[in-house]
């Protein structure tokens, strides 16, 4: 669309004077958007009866013009009554002033934008204040983030592939508000790979606590939403997790984040036998084979029991659940036994969340979560490195299950 030509915009400048005459109360610019918006309804009308107003193609056409409307928009400018053409049948769908629509403003998708990068309603305030020298009200900022609630929940109830080669699960810790009280809250995410090697936030459950009653919940969800099976699933040792997952999805590997693992057993050391220790483990998970794997794990034990046994205790007792990456050549192992894709996901929306102590409610929670995920997503354009050799070998070890149909 070309500029506005000089000529237009002298006619209508004609008589104006003062600023208030542009931009005040009943300022040129509210009746010109008033005029513009009315005439574009008007246009998508006679678009979708197709044919023009008093036009005799109408007639008998089964559906009509029936009068009009009035709403009250809320604009940048102060409140705004404009006229609704409706038609017989009540079909009529308009896109600029969508059915509900009660804003028309520039500064809706602002102030979502910052929100969603974890600004707090009051900078929000602030910001619109000192840049565009526009007031506005917590009110207002929590009116126009509460208005993505519907599409969460439509996210978050959306269908799902049959098939994800590689399901991520891991949690962020938040503070809500619940009945008068501030609680320590886990917002757990799942993240899903696609055959094409891209990732998708399958889901958001908040929950005060987790164990096999609230994984079997969230796993017959994922299965209710068309998800058919899950060839790996990775996990930082969630409790109660592999026994609700294999309940649901019983071919399901599930692999124990070796990160998290090796975190958790320096939690047991003193910080002068950390890197001695770290080294130990080390040679477990890069071992070649599952066999050298082993060897290096009688070693451990043989070298750190005495000082400190709950470590190989605790490799022992998940053996089950570290080993399954071992199946893969080394390229692969690394896209599998580490949940390092939703590590890097926390570590953004922890940034996201910092500046609050403390959510009002659970809803409010989930809204920012969703809105900062939507943001971070937008860079999720690219398959997971080395993503076409792990398609290859998952097609050698589970055959007709990577082509579920």
């Amino acid at each position: 669309m070309g500029e506005i030509r000089d000529d237009l915009i002298d006619e209508l400048l004609k008589g104006y004077e003062k600023p208030e005459d542009i931009v005040g109360e009943s300022g040129l610019l509210k009746q010109l958007t008033k005029a513009i918006l009315e005439r574009a309804l008007e246009s998508e009308l006679t678009h979708q009866l197709g044919y023009s107003k008093n036009s005799p193609e109408g007639r008998n056409s089964g559906n009509s013009r029936n009068g009009k409307g009035t709403k009250t928009l809320k604009t940048d400018h102060g409140e705004l009554s404009i006229s609704s053409p409706r038609d017989r049948n009540s079909e009529f769908d308009p896109q600029i002033i969508k059915k509900g629509q009660r804003r028309f403003t520039g500064f809706d998708d602002k102030i979502l934008s910052m929100y969603a990068r974890g600004m707090t309603t009051r900078d929000i305030q602030a910001h619109l204040q000192d840049i565009y020298g526009v007031e506005v009200s917590a009110d207002l900022v929590s009116t126009v983030t509460d208005g993505i609630l519907e599409e969460v929940r439509e996210w978050q109830n959306r269908p799902l592939e049959a098939l994800y080669p590689i399901v991520y699960f891991d949690a962020v810790r938040l503070k809500v508000r619940d009945q008068g009280q501030v609680l320590n809250k886990a917002a757990y995410l799942a993240i899903g790979v696609g055959l094409d090697g891209l990732k998708d936030v399958l889901g958001i459950w908040l929950e005060k606590t987790e164990g096999a009653k609230f994984w079997l919940k969230v796993i017959t969800e994922l299965q209710n939403r068309g998800l058919r099976d899950i060839l790996i699933a990775c996990v930082d040792g969630l409790k109660g997790f592999p026994e609700a997952l294999e309940s649901v999805y019983p071919r399901t590997e599930v692999q124990l984040c070796i990160v998290h693992m090796v975190r958790n057993s320096l939690r047991f050391v003193s910080y002068k036998h950390r890197k001695q220790l770290a080294t130990a483990l080390k040679e477990i998970y890069r071992a070649p084979t599952v066999e050298q794997a082993e060897a290096a794990l009688l070693e451990l034990e043989k070298d750190w029991d005495e000082r400190y046994p709950m470590v190989s205790t605790s490799w022992r007792n998940n053996w089950a659940r570290i080993t399954p990456f071992f199946a893969y050549p080394e390229d692969i192992r690394r896209v599998i036994y580490t949940t390092n894709a939703i590590e890097s996901l926390n570590s953004s929306l922890r940034k996201v969340t910092r500046n609050r102590n403390s959510f009002p409610n659970d809803e409010a929670a989930i809204k920012l979560l969703y809105m900062a995920l939507k943001n971070i997503a937008k860079k999720w354009t690219m398959p997971l490195q080395g993503w076409p050799q792990a398609v290859n070998q998952f097609s050698i070890r589970f055959g007709d299950r990577l082509h579920i149909s």
